[in-house]
């Protein structure tokens, strides 16, 4: 499955380049230099596309100077995480946009690295910048056997400890652990002077809560069962999702991490917008 989530990931980065109306490299990730016509062997990731539009000729980048810049992806693969209404479960997203960061930040001359957890760390790749990086990466990514329950607040404090230099940590996660022990977890990061950017992945049936008809509904962790009529608890439970978010959002806020809502069915450059707004900052 490597190769269908590499490609995934180049698809998902290059479309996104290709979309926006300037290059989101210049300016913030490395300075540009000059030009040069296009030849057999050149990566298709260096080509001005907004060149190309106005002159319909190929044109490589070239660039002056590599930035540093340090990620840690961490991606929660416990089995909440395998949930889904549709095609695509929240591991499926998650694991695409954070393959798609990897893509682009290697691009970039950044350093990314993978974490993979549920009740504890499972994988830890340590963040480089090269090319033949990004395959380990990928591969990690490439999550085969979903974990089992979540501990999102131990790892976390793990995590922090663990990394010794500044740099930006990247979180994707149902969240469906006790909040205010996510938010300790999450704090600890800002402590370390880390940069932080949380992006909590919900099916969207898990706010809709769109069934029709007495249903089983199964803890997909713990196992407890329940059986009821959803037009009973919808209201309820809807405005229960909405609340949990509320309290992330402004909890973040206050503490200076990014939070971003994302929804399975929703568009993977959300994300990757939400990753250059943060790059821009960072200089």
């Amino acid at each position: 499955m490597l190769d269908s989530i590499s490609m995934k990931a180049k698809l998902v980065v290059e479309g996104y380049i290709i979309g926006q109306h300037r290059s989101p490299y210049h300016g913030f990730s490395v300075e540009f230099a000059e030009h040069r016509s296009y030849e057999p062997g050149d990566e298709v990731k260096h080509i001005d596309w907004k060149l190309y539009g106005k002159t319909n000729r190929l044109y490589v980048k070239r660039f002056e100077e590599e930035t540093n810049l340090r990620a840690h992806l961490i991606l929660d693969t416990s089995k909440s995480m395998t949930y889904a209404s549709g095609k695509v479960t929240k591991l499926d997203y998650g694991s695409y946009l954070l393959a798609a960061l990897s893509y682009l930040m290697i691009s970039q001359q950044d350093a990314a690295g993978v974490v993979l957890f549920d009740e504890r760390i499972r994988s830890f790749i340590p963040p480089k910048s090269t090319p033949s990086h990004l395959n380990t990466l990928l591969n990690t990514l490439d999550v085969k056997q979903p974990g089992n329950d979540t501990k999102i607040e131990t790892v976390l404090h793990e995590m922090a400890e663990r990394i010794n230099k500044r740099g930006l940590v990247i979180i994707i996660s149902d969240l469906l652990d006790d909040p205010k022990s996510i938010l300790n977890g999450l704090k600890h990061f800002r402590h370390k002077n880390q940069e932080v950017i949380l992006f909590h992945i919900l099916d969207r049936n898990e706010l809709e809560f769109d069934f029709d008809s007495r249903t089983k509904f199964i803890d997909m962790e713990s196992g407890a069962e329940i059986t009821t009529d959803p037009w009973h608890i919808k209201t309820d439970y809807k405005n229960l999702i909405l609340d949990l978010q509320k309290y992330y959002r402004s909890q973040c806020r206050h503490n200076n991490i990014d939070y971003v809502s994302l929804f399975t069915d929703d568009n993977l450059d959300k994300g990757l917008s939400e990753y250059f707004n943060k790059r821009k900052k960072l200089g």
